[in-house]
């Protein structure tokens, strides 16, 4: 199943089902222990979330979030590269990194071309060498005017592979900061109720509590790395600005505020859609975000999670009406014969759930369940054990790298299946702490185009070239690890206890190499 979702043998959803005929003939897992693993209640949080972010794009309401941003950062290329990221990155803690870029890659186009006109014409400045040759034109001497002109159409040139790059990636980090953000948060709470199920610890308020301030520093990392490489933050032409800039950017800024006006008054539909959709996060984050008492225990404990919270507030969305209620509906005859509209249809839903990932969540699922039962990953946890003399600090580094590596040539959703089994056998410390970094690292892809959907998408755009990507990516990965590395080590010791190893790794359900490990680790994270 690696092999064949690392080369797409076969489609990776088709690839996903092969446990269900294969573990049962083969004595792996009867199948009534293998189907159940397809729709998990992990399954039904992200089918939650996708439903909620299917809501949004229907009515718009990503549009109005992403134009307000950019009018509220200004138009200068670092802020503008700023306001792109933080944009897409926020979309992306809801809507699929995916759709994220699709919707915002024509924004950054139509801004683009207010400030610097027509790509093409862009492009064919870049490339006139003849005028560059020619010392004398009508009896003047422009060597140096065309010098400053050509570099100043490289420099846009530039800024505009800055803005189409920066979106992807920003897309990437910011699915990471909730647990319905990107498939790899959820395979990871899937696998962890497998292996430890009395681990309580990550949920929805935990994992965002956690993941939020990493995904904001290393964004703030990404923007400091694009914004220099791309030309915008060279302050000379950031801040100090020409009359011909000024009126670029005048237009730019015109540009935005008219596409905003256009979008006219909060529709009702926007309005309540806004308000189930802060709803929705404040309740999944609230229900136990383990530093202060949530409201989960109003109910029965252990009966509430997140798939119940989130599988509420969706449903909602499938009645309340998207026009404002009028008791005038009443006494207007009319009123029986117009159609009801609710704020969502159940053939939208249909039509915007990716099945092949719900069925590659549970193909994952699935591995994990026989990795455990038929004693695999126990083995190949056993030859992963030298990795235990490496200083924990040095081997989240390692982990992290190599899976951001890894996940530039398979999908991150196929990586965390085939990985995150081995990584919770190497237990000589909490297994958070090394499962964590992991499930981070799969979703920084950064250096190549095929290395996740986003990445493809930028690049057909056609203005891109694999090494614009591979020399802004490489040190991408690199900051990459060395915020998770700082993030596991400060604020994610504290939250989830990272230095002791924890009760619940001892679970009767957990794999025997764990039973095996009940001491202390003679290694404390503090004192490397």
């Amino acid at each position: 199943m690696a092999t064949f979702w690392c080369t797409e043998a076969l489609p990776l959803a088709v690839t996903a089902m092969l446990p269900v005929c294969l573990f049962p003939t083969l004595g792996i897992l009867p199948s009534k222990k293998v189907c159940p693993q397809y729709f998990l209640e992990t399954n039904f949080l992200f089918l939650s979330g996708l439903i909620m972010a299917s809501s949004i794009e229907e009515w718009g309401l990503h549009r109005r979030i992403a134009l307000k941003v950019l009018g509220i950062v200004g138009v200068k290329p670092a802020w503008l590269i700023l306001g792109m990221m933080m944009t897409s990155s926020f979309l992306s803690m809801w809507l699929s990194n995916t759709a994220t870029t699709a919707m915002m890659l024509p924004i950054a186009n139509a801004i683009l071309e207010s400030l610097f006109g027509d790509l093409e014409t862009l492009k064919e400045k870049c490339k006139q060498p003849e005028l560059r040759d020619n010392p004398v034109l009508n009896g003047k001497n422009i060597t140096f005017m065309f010098y400053l002109q050509l570099q100043q159409s490289r420099y846009q040139l530039n800024v505009w592979k800055g803005f189409l790059i920066c979106i992807p990636y920003a897309a990437s980090i910011g699915g990471t900061a909730t647990l319905t953000g990107t498939a790899p948060n959820l395979i990871l709470i899937g696998q962890l109720k497998s292996y430890f199920p009395d681990c309580d610890v990550i949920n929805f308020g935990s994992w965002f509590a956690f993941a939020f301030p990493l995904m904001l520093l290393f964004l703030f990392m990404g923007w400091l790395w694009i914004s220099f490489l791309y030309g915008g933050l060279n302050t000379r032409l950031c801040f100090k600005t020409n009359d011909r800039r000024s009126q670029a950017e005048a237009r730019a800024r015109a540009l935005i505020l008219e596409d905003y006006r256009r979008l006219g008054p909060i529709k009702f539909a926007e309005g309540a859609i806004s308000f189930f959709f802060v709803l929705f996060a404040v309740l999944l984050f609230t229900r136990d975000p383990k530093f202060v008492t949530g409201w989960s225990v109003l109910f029965k404990k252990g009966y509430v999670s997140d798939a119940v919270t989130g599988v509420i507030i969706v449903s909602i969305l499938f009645f309340f009406p998207s026009e404002k209620p009028s008791l005038r509906w009443w006494s207007d005859p009319e009123a029986p014969k117009r159609p009801y509209v609710p704020l969502l249809s159940w053939k939208k839903a249909q039509d915007s759930v990716p099945w092949n990932i719900i069925l590659l969540l549970g193909g994952g699922f699935a591995m994990a369940k026989a990795c455990e039962e038929s004693g695999l990953a126990s083995w190949m946890g056993g030859h992963l054990q030298p990795m235990a003399q490496v200083p924990p600090a040095a081997a989240v580094m390692l982990i992290t790298a190599f899976l951001a590596c890894f996940t530039e040539f398979a999908s991150n959703t196929a990586t965390i299946i085939i990985f995150l089994p081995v990584i919770a056998e190497m237990v000589r410390l909490n297994p958070l702490y090394f499962m964590i970094p992991a499930t981070v690292g799969c979703s920084y892809a950064f250096m190549l185009p095929v290395s996740t959907p986003p990445n493809s998408i930028a690049f057909a755009s056609g203005h891109l070239m694999v090494k614009d990507m591979v020399k802004t990516g490489i040190v991408m990965n690199i900051l990459g690890v060395l915020s998770v590395a700082l993030a596991m080590n400060t604020w994610g010791v504290a939250m989830f206890d990272l230095n002791t190893y924890p009760d619940w790794a001892l679970a009767p359900n957990a794999s025997t190499s764990n039973l095996t490990t009940p001491q202390q680790p003679s290694t404390s994270l503090t004192s490397n």
